[in-house]
């Protein structure tokens, strides 16, 4: 049974359901497998989203009556056909009533809200953004409730930062913002501080500086080489494009996780001092000298301008390594400063080797956010990254 018939069936079952003496309706409804044919409903092809989200509100109405009836609905793969339907319908509606089920399958259903929880993980990939930025939502009240976090949501949820919209992205750095409170907080860290320097080759992530090309474009031939690589052709536009074009989501990561570092940075000094062990001032000043993306320098440069302004110890270091004209023009306006900066100027961002970890060992505020913010073991892991960093520091 399909089209008006299914939809005008599904509002009057609703009607009985949600009647004074819903409870006999209720029992006889699930005994005839009311459960099973409503989810299957949610995963068939060619059924209306109209039906679907009529469906949806059922299950809410079953949900609502008890905490019994949730169990059921979880026992009967529902939460896995409820992300389904959110991570693939194409109507928003539908999802919003998918997302209002999962929030209430989550509260007060002890045994089943860890289940519910690493469902709404599990939609954090998908192509759809309504889906991404509804199920962000719901984590954050499904954390609050589990207590303990699940090893995968840093990777997923650093993952989303790549999005393009804005609306989930500001998701994904309120539910970061909540995870810093849990034992993942140190992963989380060292994960945005990470994304500070993708993995990518381009022309200022690849400072001229170092690789060795000619700034000056004379073309001079080193004793005995062959054709200059300086002057073999220049990559055809098109082509530019496209590399652009395939970076594009790792710098728009780039660019969320600058303004993610600032936003916690802002809301807790601990959190700062701790990014400034992980190397987070080096990776700031890296991502201002990526020209191929404007937004990462921004977010970056308005990032660094809170380090500098907060600790002395930054603002020493990076005064050294940027030189006192390009310094001053970053302290005049650090929003517009990728706007005044030339290419060596930007060479001199991207290829910076600042590091205040050692530093920080022989000031007091090594050891002043640690001990109060985090606990034993996190302290244990972020030494261990810091020891880490330092040799590697050394062989270079």
């Amino acid at each position: 049974m399909t089209g008006s018939c299914l939809e005008k069936l599904l509002r009057a079952i609703g009607i009985f359901l949600s009647s004074v003496n819903s409870n006999r309706y209720l029992i006889e409804f699930l005994e005839v497998g009311g459960v099973l044919t409503l989810l299957e409903i949610l995963g068939l092809e060619k059924i209306k989203e109209e039906d679907k989200k009529e469906s949806i509100k059922l299950l809410q109405v079953i949900a609502n009556s008890g905490r019994k009836y949730k169990e059921l609905i979880c026992e009967s793969y529902g939460v896995r056909s409820i992300a389904e339907c959110l991570a693939k319908s194409k109507s928003e509606e539908t999802q919003e009533e998918a997302q209002v089920l999962l929030d209430s399958l989550v509260h007060g259903n002890p045994k089943y809200q860890n289940q519910v929880y690493k469902g709404l993980i599990a939609l954090l990939p998908s192509a759809s953004p309504k889906a991404q930025q509804l199920s962000l939502q719901t984590l954050r009240t499904a954390q609050s409730i589990v207590g303990t976090t699940h090893p995968s949501i840093v990777d997923c949820v650093l993952n989303v930062l790549c999005t393009m919209h804005l609306e989930v992205q500001y998701e994904a750095i309120e539910l970061i913002k909540d995870l810093v409170n849990y034992e993942v907080c140190i992963a989380l860290l060292q994960g945005l501080v990470h994304l500070l320097i993708p993995s990518v080759k381009t022309n200022k992530l690849q400072p001229k500086i170092l690789n060795g090309r000619d700034l000056l474009g004379l073309g001079r031939r080193a004793p005995g080489a062959g054709r200059d690589p300086c002057l073999t052709a220049a990559p055809s536009p098109d082509s530019t494009v496209l590399q652009h074009t395939a970076n594009l989501p790792v710098f728009l990561q780039q660019a969320a996780a600058a303004k993610a570092i600032g936003v916690l940075a802002r809301s807790n000094t601990s959190l700062a001092e701790e990014m400034l062990h992980l190397r987070v001032v080096h990776g700031l000043m890296a991502a201002m000298g990526n020209t191929d993306h404007s937004n990462s320098q921004r977010q970056a440069s308005l990032t660094l301008e809170y380090f500098v302004q907060l600790f002395p110890l930054v603002e020493e270091h990076v005064r050294k390594s940027l030189g006192e004209k390009l310094y001053e023009l970053f302290l005049s306006n650090p929003e517009d400063l990728h706007m005044k900066i030339d290419s060596i100027q930007a060479d001199i961002l991207a290829a910076n080797k600042v590091n205040v970890t050692r530093a920080l060992h022989f000031s007091g505020l090594s050891l002043s956010g640690r001990r109060l913010y985090l606990g034993l073991s996190d302290l244990e892991q972020l030494d261990n990254i810091t020891h880490s960093q330092e040799d590697m520091e050394e062989k270079e």
